[in-house]
């Protein structure tokens, strides 16, 4: 009886065991890239003014509207709180930080504190694709904006960054999920992939 209360007890360890080395294998990966900025949850709590202004929201969590010391916006995707897959999340933030790609979102930074993890991007001014897909109030000054030739060159940057994703970057990173949400326009309409929650990365080897 009392070696059969022990193995659960024993599992929890194990299994703490094996988050714990994941964690350290996951510091590994993000060594060396220093480009990409760790910050705490405190950091995430101020950038955001408290998680004031909500962009959007998705399976992955919530997207807010922040701002950086230095005056510059930012994009800071706050994910859903998830047990373990640590090392699967150091593994995104060090392949996504190697990505680069005018096609594809730039990522700035990340926060990992226990549960708490966040991903922080470039602010895209004129958000996602989806609103002026599906937001049709305007009819006339969205035909007057997205021309035949915008919707081509937005479609084509669509694709070569998909391709670059597949294909052109040192792991494979492959989306399954790509919807209009997932697309953000700059100020020239230019889009970027974000919102990696589905893809699998896998090593070219």
């Amino acid at each position: 009886m009392l070696s059969f209360k022990k193995k659960p007890m024993i599992r929890r360890i194990m299994a703490l065991i094996k988050q714990r080395s994941e964690y350290f294998d996951g510091e590994k990966k993000i060594e060396g890239l220093i480009s990409l900025r760790r910050y705490t949850y405190k950091d995430i709590k101020r950038m955001t003014d408290s998680f004031k202004e909500k962009l959007g929201q998705g399976g992955y969590g919530c997207v807010y509207k922040g701002k950086l010391q230095d005056g510059q916006l930012v994009v800071v995707k706050l994910l859903k709180k998830l047990k373990g897959d640590v090392g699967e999340f150091f593994k995104e933030v060090a392949s996504i930080c190697r990505t680069s790609n005018v096609n594809v979102g730039n990522l700035l930074g990340f926060c990992f504190e226990e549960s708490k993890r966040a991903l922080v991007y470039a602010f895209m001014p004129n958000g996602s694709l989806e609103k002026f897909i599906f937001n049709r109030s305007n009819t006339l000054e969205l035909d007057q904006l997205f021309t035949q030739d915008t919707l081509y060159q937005i479609s084509l940057g669509i694709a070569h960054g998909l391709e670059y994703l597949h294909i052109g970057c040192n792991m494979w990173i492959l989306h399954f999920d790509i919807k209009p949400h997932d697309i953000l326009l700059d100020a020239n309409y230019c889009p970027k992939i974000f919102d990696f929650g589905l893809a699998k990365i896998c090593p070219r080897e």
